[in-house]
């Protein structure tokens, strides 16, 4: 059962929540939705046309964090296919959390979305666009996290070079990397990423907004906020 939407979730802590949605919208240029939850917890970010695909929540407690919906027909059959690839189910909610064996906490929902919105031009005449959730795989649990994502969605695997592997998945709004990190600390971890057709335009469009740019990359920049750490890549945003 692939998924035919994901959706970024970006989770942050109660004294963390306010100011990074106020970043996230000066990133995005996107207005915020109105609040939604039994404690008005959710919320999303809300292009100018087609779906959203970037929503934010405040957590009860717990650290920032970056988790993903994958958008199914059936919630609970897709979770169930999950458990029997190694998944742990942790709430059912009437959509389902998980976490996957390498301890990175998602949702399968049931909400319909299916219009791409279109990539942002800014005013000196780039574009770039939020486009991807990059999962930071601890090398120890590489090969098992892989096969995992690979079975839940039904994508293909394809490795792109290094330490990456992409998921051959449909055009969607959000892509999913797959990242090997050089060590064996903690969880899988994910970070959002920006593409760009003008690297040093949106680099300098992000300082503006308040990130800084901690590390610079041959293919990918390195910035932090009140965000988090996420990065600006040189792939074509359309």
């Amino acid at each position: 059962m692939s998924p035919f939407w994901l959706t970024a979730f970006a989770d942050y802590p109660a004294a963390a929540y306010r100011p990074a949605v106020a970043h996230l919208q000066r990133l995005t240029g996107w207005q915020l939705s109105d609040t939604r939850g039994v404690g008005h917890e959710f919320a999303s970010l809300l292009p100018p046309d087609g779906d959203d695909f970037l929503r934010v929540q405040r957590l009860a407690d717990g650290p920032a964090r970056i988790h993903l919906d994958l958008h199914v027909d059936d919630a609970r059959a897709a979770a169930d296919g999950a458990r029997s690839e190694g998944a742990e189910l942790l709430a059912d909610k009437g959509y389902q959390v998980l976490r996957s064996p390498g301890g990175y906490v998602f949702c399968f929902v049931e909400q319909a979305a299916s219009r791409r919105p279109t990539t942002s031009r800014w005013p000196d005449g780039h574009s770039a666009i939020l486009d991807q959730v990059c999962l930071d795989i601890p090398a120890d649990r590489w090969q098992r996290e892989i096969a995992f994502w690979a079975a839940i969605t039904g994508w293909p695997l394809r490795p792109v070079g290094g330490e990456f592997t992409r998921l051959q998945q449909p055009p969607l709004p959000v892509k999913l990397l797959l990242q090997r990190r050089d060590d064996s600390a903690g969880p899988v971890r994910a970070h959002l990423d920006w593409a760009t057709d003008d690297r040093q335009a949106e680099i300098a469009r992000h300082q503006r907004a308040g990130s800084d740019l901690v590390r610079r990359f041959p293919q990918w920049t390195v910035m932090d906020g009140p965000i988090g750490t996420y990065c600006i890549t040189g792939r074509r945003p359309d």
